[in-house]
This record gives C-alpha cells, structure tokens and sequence, in this order.
C-alpha cells in the first residue's frame, strides 16, 4: 500500500495527490461536480464501494476543506467549497487525457458549455501572450520556494 504522503518532495503537485490521489478520490468528485451528489447514500450508489471507504474519503475531504458537512434531514449532505469545485478543470483534463488513450470505444461522455452546447476544451495558455502551448514548449522553473 502506497503511503499518503509526499513530505519529502516540494511539489504542488505530489502535494495535491495527498488529497485527491487515492482510489476513488476524483471520482466521489466528479459525481459531486457533473452529477450533483450530495448524499452518502447517493455515492455509494452510483460509484458501488463500500461504505467504510466512502466514509473515510468524505471524511477527509472534510478535513481538508475540499468539502463540507451540512446537517440534514434524515441525512447529511457533502456540498463542493470552492477549494473542491476548482479541482473541475482537473476531472476535465483528466478525462480527456482518458478519452485520447484510454477509451477504445470512443469518449463515453462529453463535457458541454450549460449555455451554447459547445464542446468544452482544456487548453495550456501562455499568461503573458495568450499562446497556446504544446507540451515541449513549457517548462518548470523552481521558484526558490522552501521546503
């Protein structure tokens, strides 16, 4: 079993995996973003694990902001905070990157703009002069930023 964290990489991103990077994470996420779940019950249902691992993941999203806990009646519901809608142009992405090389049979779903039922793109952008980048034209700079 791989550990939870990262402590000796000062990195964003392996900091991020200590939140959403374990089984099961990023899809109680999708469902809650692209489905509107709110419920445990609800995310049992659609997603099928048990219950002990759903408890734990929405547990922890708790801890960590990503969502909170609202009383409810009879049950308590797991609204998105903003820190966890932003995590939406990851499952965009993501799903993307799974339609290109993991999806033979073509994209089982597509994301569309709510407004004009345009397809919705996920573009790496220069903030400076609005290029879009290929891979092999951006690169990591460390910033000086301590551990």
């Amino acid at each position: 079993m791989l550990g939870r964290t990262y402590e000796s990489q000062n990195c964003s991103a392996a900091r991020a995996l200590e939140l959403v990077g374990e089984r099961w994470s990023l899809l109680i996420v999708r469902d809650a973003l692209f489905r509107g779940t709110t419920r445990f019950s609800d995310f049992q249902r659609t997603l099928g694990l048990a219950r002990n691992i759903l408890a734990a993941r929405l547990d922890r999203f708790v801890e960590a902001g990503l969502m909170e806990r609202r009383a409810g009646s009879p049950h308590h519901e797991y609204v998105l905070t903003d820190k966890g809608r932003d995590l939406q142009p990851v499952i965009i992405a993501l799903t993307h990157w799974g339609d290109r090389w993991a999806a033979p049979d073509g994209p089982p779903i597509l994301y569309r703009h709510a407004d004009c039922g345009g397809s919705v793109q996920q573009q790496t952008v220069c903030g400076r002069c609005g290029a879009h980048l290929a891979g092999d034209e951006v690169r990591a700079e460390p910033t000086g930023q301590g551990a």
